[in-house]
Order: C-alpha cells, then structure tokens, then sequence
C-alpha cells in the first residue's frame, strides 16, 4: 500500500515544531529530527519502489517539504538539499543513465546525501590532482547541509591539469573517508538548525570509477539543466511553508486585536505576496512535470526567475506578518522573529536575484556565457 506521506508530514511536523525555537536558541543540528525522519524512511521516499524506496512522486516530496517548513523550517530545509541530490538521480536513472547504484544505496541504508553544487557552481572550488587510479581531491566545501548527520557528500572539483584542458570532475566522497573534516561553524543569522557546516577535504583519494561526470571548466553543461530543473522547487518548497506559517500565526493574531487601516493595510499586503509565492512555486513544479521535462538552458532560466520570484515573495509575506502583529513580533517568545530571520536565507540559494538577473540578462540579448555569474 503506498505511503501517505502528506499525514507523515503532518505527524512528524507536530514535534518538529515543538523543538523548533529550542534548535534555534542554541545554534544546534537538529539531529532528533533527523533521526525521525530516518525511521520514517523519508529520505528514500523518492527513490523508486524498484529499487526499494518509496515510490514518491516529486510533487508529493515537494509537497512533504512544504509541509515541514510550517514547523520546522531548518529540518525542511536541510532535508531539501539531500532531496534534490535524489531528485536529480531519479530523472537520470529514469533516462537509461547510471544511478541506481546510488539511490540503491538510499533505499537500503537511509545514506544522507549532502550538496555543495550551491558554492561550486560552474568553475568548482577546491582542486584534484590526478594520480594513479583517480585523483586527489582538496578543498573547503562551504553551507554543507545535513552534515553532521550525512553519509556522503555530491561534490565537484577543478581539475586543471586534464590533458584536454581544464575541467571540473563531480563525484561522491564518503564522509568517513581518509581526509576529511567536518567543521562547526554553521553560526549564523537563521536557518541554524540546518547543520550546514563547512567540509574540509585534503589529499582525499577519489578512484576513477567514482568519477560520475568530467565536464570543460568555464562553460556550462546539460547536467545543469537536469539540476535546475528539479532542484529550486524542491529548496524553496520550506521557505513556502515558513511563509504560510508566518501569515496563518499574523492573522490569528491579528484577528483578536487591531483592525486599524495600518493593520488592515498589511493584511491586505500579505494576501498578495502570499499569493505571488504560492502562484510562482506551484509554476516551479509544472514545469518540472513530475520529472517529465526536457533539460535545456531556457528551462533552467524559467525556474531560476521563478525561485526568484518566490524568495522575493516570500520574504515579504514574512515582512508583512510582524507588521501585522507590531512589536510584538520582536519577543521570541513568538516565532516571527525567527521566522524572519530564517526566511532572509532564501536570497542565497542558486542563484541570488542580482545574479539570476545577469545570467537572465545575458541569456535574451544573446551575449556570452550566460554561465559565469
């Protein structure tokens, strides 16, 4: 019998929010929720029933992060970045492509994957050397999410001394492996339940055969368009769910209280952004069609404009619900501000407004690389 996984949301985000503020105040991993989730089979719930998942439909893990956000915007989140690494293996094995092996490996364990394309981008940090039987790879992987919780990183490295010319070789490094490190420096504004330290590798050996993709430096790839057409659905879905939290709490708060033309006024200003955030993201998840879409430059654009449509949205709603409820909003003994602080986060994901506006910009007029911003 399939799973309902839109109760197991709901079940999960009860406690989820329970322990929200907790996480917050003490700059801590959320760890227990990791734990729940893990007996919960949430992190297989995309990998298909074939390969022993759970057979979920993008739109319902989508959904499921939604869901999450309105509880626990840090878990949601954090679990989104595993999610799209999934996400993106899926669409391949679905095409013929290797990946089963990976998401076998999901499906079997639970393994909790963690992202780094959001630091690496087009060109990559760190460096690999080639050496016999594969390389060695260097670097510091920054906003790893998940991590002290995680089985294995999906990562990428320049590698510039390819016979063909400077490259970029994306690969999966065990976290238990010979080299790396685990930082604890994920101290910051929001979103600090996350985990999302920073991943120091050095001399860690890479083997040829765990090589997935060897792609030219500087220029962009079809791989990208897989990625971005799966993936900002899938990230924004939390900040969604914090934002229709934010507004449900304003309004309940609200009602009790002030009906003045202010008061009024915002409430009306949140209805629209609102609305603008719900409209843009459920466009995100059309166009990624349940994984039946064709990667291409013009769909990535469309979701990237679209994420950032959301994020700008989002971050309103959240703006208009502490004018809602006034001062207050400021005592942390309510969770707008919180909530504030953790929606700000939504701007840094792939790719930031001004960036996005460059890469959108370059794209219509015809100019060069649309791909290094």
């Amino acid at each position: 019998m399939a799973q309902d996984w839109k109760q197991v949301a709901l079940n999960l985000g009860t406690a989820f929010g329970e322990r929200a503020a907790a996480f917050d105040l003490q700059d801590r991993f959320v760890a227990e929720n990791y734990a729940d989730l893990k007996r919960s089979r949430v992190f297989s719930m995309l990998v298909p029933e074939t390969l022993g998942g759970g057979g979920a439909s993008f739109a319902e893990v989508c959904e499921f992060l939604r869901e999450l956000g309105r509880h626990c915007a840090s878990t949601a989140l954090a679990l989104s970045m595993h999610q799209h690494l999934v996400a993106a293996t899926v669409f391949r094995h679905n095409k013929g492509q290797p990946g089963a092996k990976l998401l076998e490996k999901v499906a079997a364990t639970e393994a909790v994957l963690v992202s780094t394309g959001a630091t690496d981008w087009i060109d990559s940090n760190g460096s690999a050397e080639p050496v016999e039987g594969g390389y060695r790879v260097s670097g510091r992987k920054l906003f790893g999410s998940g991590s002290p919780a995680a089985d294995v990183m999906i990562t990428s490295f320049a590698a510039d001394r390819e016979p063909e010319g400077p490259s970029v070789i994306h690969c999966p490094v065990p976290l238990t492996a010979e080299g790396v490190s685990r930082l604890d420096d994920w101290h910051t504004l929001g979103m600090r339940g996350t985990g999302s330290h920073t991943v120091v590798l050095k001399d860690v050996f890479v083997p040829t055969e765990a090589v997935a993709l060897k792609r030219p430096k500087h220029q962009w790839h079809a791989a990208w368009d897989v990625v971005l057409g799966l993936a900002p659905p899938i990230y924004m879905a939390p900040y969604l769910g914090l934002a229709e939290a934010a507004a449900a709490q304003a309004l309940d708060h609200a009602r009790t209280r002030d009906k003045s033309t202010p008061a009024l006024l915002a409430a009306g200003q949140l209805e629209n952004a609102l609305t603008t955030a719900q409209l843009a993201w459920q466009d995100m998840l059309r166009l990624a069609g349940n994984f039946d879409f064709s990667p291409s430059i013009e769909g990535s654009n469309a979701q990237l404009v679209r994420k950032t449509l959301v994020s700008n949205a989002v971050k309103q709603t959240v703006e208009h619900a502490l004018e809602l409820v006034g001062g207050a909003a400021f005592y942390r003994h309510l969770p707008f501000e919180r909530m504030w602080r953790d929606v700000q986060a939504a701007n840094y994901h792939p790719l930031p407004e001004k960036k996005q506006h460059v890469f959108s910009g370059r794209l219509r007029l015809g100019a060069e690389a649309p791909w290094d911003v």
